[in-house]
């Protein structure tokens, strides 16, 4: 193995890329006044954690949605076949 990823862009090269632009920007930010820093977390934060907890809600609203109507099928199931096994009277 030659440490290069599949694409032959060395691997450590890319990674150190991105090491070196969140540095700048970490430096950057801190460099900042504190009311600055602030109102740019809370712009870019603040949308990032809504848009997440959208998509959680979505996903947990549709997995519950689908849990319940598959007990309802089977429910609905047990009725019908009690039904057509009950002795008639």
């Amino acid at each position: 193995m030659t440490g290069r990823a599949p694409t032959g862009v060395p691997s450590g090269s890319v990674l150190r890329a991105v090491a070196t632009w969140w540095d700048g920007i970490e430096l950057w930010l801190t460099q900042l006044d504190f009311a600055v820093q602030v109102v740019l977390v809370v712009a870019v934060v603040g949308p990032v954690c809504w848009g997440a907890a959208a998509v959680i809600d979505t996903v947990v609203e549709r997995s519950v949605a689908a849990r319940l109507e598959a007990a309802q099928r089977r429910a609905g199931r047990r009725e019908r076949d009690r039904a057509s096994t009950a002795p008639e009277a």
